[in-house]
C-alpha cells in the first residue's frame, strides 16, 4: 500500500565527497565529518558513503574510513556505506571491518553493498580487482553471499551492520529480493529503471533474517534554495558532469558555479539535463519537498535518501536545512 501525500518517510543523506575545484582533498574531509554532525543535528536518519576512484570531481576516500571518522564525531546518526563496491574488495575483509564498526557503534552501522567498479578508467578497474575482468551476475551474487556469511558466522563480534543492496537495475533489484535485503534504489542515477526496480523487487523478495517484508529507500537527487533560480545556479557544476559523462568524458574536475554558468551546453545535452533534472528534486523549498513527496507516494518508498552534489559545504548543508524547515513550518 501507497503512503498517502500528508506523509513523508525518513529523510537520509548520501555524501559523494566531491572535490571542489581549487581545493585539497584534506578539504573535502574535514567536510564530509562536519557534513554528518549538521546533519545528525538537523535530525536526519543516516548519512551514507559512496566508493569511488581514478575521479577528479569525487574523492577516492574508503566508505569504512569516512564512515569510521563520521561515527567518532556523532553519537545517534546511522552511518554506513553507500556503497562498498563488493567485486573490490574480499569478503572476509569487508565482513571483519564493517562488523568491527558495528561493534564499536551498536545500532548505527549500515553496510550498503554495490556492484559497479566505481570507476570510468578500465586500467582503474582491474586495478582494484588486480588484473580481473568485470565480475559476472555469479560471482557478485556469490561475494554478497559470502559477505553476509561472515557477518554472521565467523566475525560475529556484537551487534551487526544492517546490510542492504543496492540496485540500479531488475538483476540487482532480483539479488536483493532473493536474499531478503532492503533495497537501495539509484533513482538520482537510473530513475527509467527506477519502476521496473522496484515492481521486481516487490514481487520477488523472499524474508530473511535481515528483513521480514521488502524495505526500500530510494535516492533522489535534490538541490533545494530560497529561489529556483538560486538552486539551478548551486546544481550547475554537477550538469556540467553529467554533460560530460554523456560524451564518454569522465575526467572533468567538479567546477565552480560561476565556471558552470559559463559553460556551453549543445542542444541535446539540454534536453537530456533537463529530462533528468524532472525526475530528481531541485528548486526552491516547497518545490523540492513536494516533488519528494509526489517520489514517496509514487514508489512507496520507505525511506528518502537524498545526494546534493554542489559547490560549497555551507550551500549543501543549507538544502538539507531548508528541507527540513519546510517540513516543520507545514
Amino acid at each position: 500500500m501507497l503512503r498517502g501525500m500528508i506523509d513523508m518517510p525518513p529523510l537520509s543523506a548520501l555524501e559523494v565527497a566531491m572535490v571542489q575545484t581549487g581545493t585539497r582533498a584534506v578539504d573535502t574531509l574535514r567536510d564530509t565529518a562536519e557534513f554528518a554532525q549538521e546533519l545528525e543535528r538537523l535530525g536526519y536518519h543516516r548519512v551514507w558513503y559512496a566508493e569511488h576512484h581514478h575521479s577528479p570531481a569525487i574523492g577516492a576516500f574508503p566508505p569504512v574510513v569516512l564512515t569510521a571518522h563520521a561515527a567518532a564525531s556523532t553519537s545517534v546518526i546511522r552511518l554506513g556505506s553507500g556503497g562498498v563496491l563488493a567485486p573490490n574488495h574480499a569478503p572476509l575483509t569487508v565482513a571483519e571491518q564493517f562488523g568491527t564498526l558495528a561493534a564499536l557503534h551498536a545500532d548505527r552501522i549500515d553496510l550498503g553493498l554495490g556492484r559497479g567498479p566505481g570507476t570510468f578508467d578500465e586500467a582503474t578497474a582491474r586495478a582494484l580487482r588486480r588484473g580481473a575482468g568485470p565480475t559476472t551476475d555469479a560471482e557478485y551474487r556469490d561475494d554478497v553471499a559470502e559477505i553476509l556469511a561472515y557477518l554472521t558466522d565467523e566475525v560475529a563480534l556484537g551487534p551487526l551492520p544492517e546490510p542492504w543492496l543496492l540496485a540500479s537495475s531488475p538483476a540487482g533489484a532480483g539479488l536483493a529480493a532473493g536474499l531478503g535485503l532492503p533495497v537501495a534504489v539509484a533513482h538520482h542515477i537510473r530513475p527509467d529503471n527506477t519502476r521496473a526496480v522496484l515492481e521486481h523487487y516487490r514481487s520477488a523478495f523472499q524474508p530473511s533474517r535481515w528483513c521480514a517484508q521488502p524495505h526500500v529507500l530510494l535516492c533522489v537527487e535534490t538541490v533545494c534554495a530560497p529561489t529556483e533560480e538560486e538552486a539551478q545556479r548551486r546544481g550547475g557544476p554537477m550538469n556540467v558532469v553529467k554533460a560530460g559523462l554523456l560524451k564518454g568524458v569522465s575526467d572533468l574536475p567538479f567546477p565552480t558555479p560561476a565556471e558552470a554558468a559559463a559553460h556551453s551546453f549543445t542542444a541535446e545535452e539540454r534536453r537530456a539535463l533537463a529530462a533528468f533534472r524532472a525526475q530528481q528534486a531541485v528548486g526552491a523549498p516547497a518545490a523540492v519537498v513536494g516533488r519528494l513527496r509526489e517520489l514517496a507516494d509514487e514508489t512507496g518508498a520507505d525511506e528518502l535518501m537524498l545526494t546534493t552534489p554542489v559547490h560549497d559545504i555551507r550551500d549543501r548543508v543549507a538544502s538539507y536545512a531548508l528541507i527540513r524547515e519546510h517540513l516543520s513550518a507545514g
